[in-house]
């Protein structure tokens, strides 16, 4: 019984892990495809204006002003609030970044 039951174990996670593997596959294939697509869609929509470099250097600015003053209006300043701080400031810039690109 329990050889039984460990070759039906055996066979559903080959089954799981095959699954897993078609599926990595397929979504590496779509990636490929889109890659083209993607520098296309940048080189039309974001490049002409601004640039993302220009972008890029507005973002960092305005996005620590905006950190800063979070900092200073959730009490525990610049320090306290670090571990918080720094996704944020990630997220924010981002964000800032291509919005800046996109709409100047």
């Amino acid at each position: 019984m329990v050889g039984e039951s460990d070759r039906k174990d055996k066979n559903e996670a080959r089954v799981i892990a095959i699954s897993l593997v078609v599926l990595v596959a397929v979504l590496a294939i779509g990636i490929f495809i889109l890659v083209p697509s993607l520098a296309e869609f940048s080189a039309t929509y974001l490049e002409p204006g601004l640039g993302l470099r220009n972008a890029a250097i507005a973002s960092f600015f305005v996005t620590l002003v905006v950190m800063v003053i979070f900092a200073i209006a959730s009490g525990d300043g610049l320090i306290g609030e670090l571990q918080f701080m720094l996704p944020g400031f990630l997220a924010f810039f981002l964000i800032f970044w291509l919005m800046i690109a996109w709409v100047f």
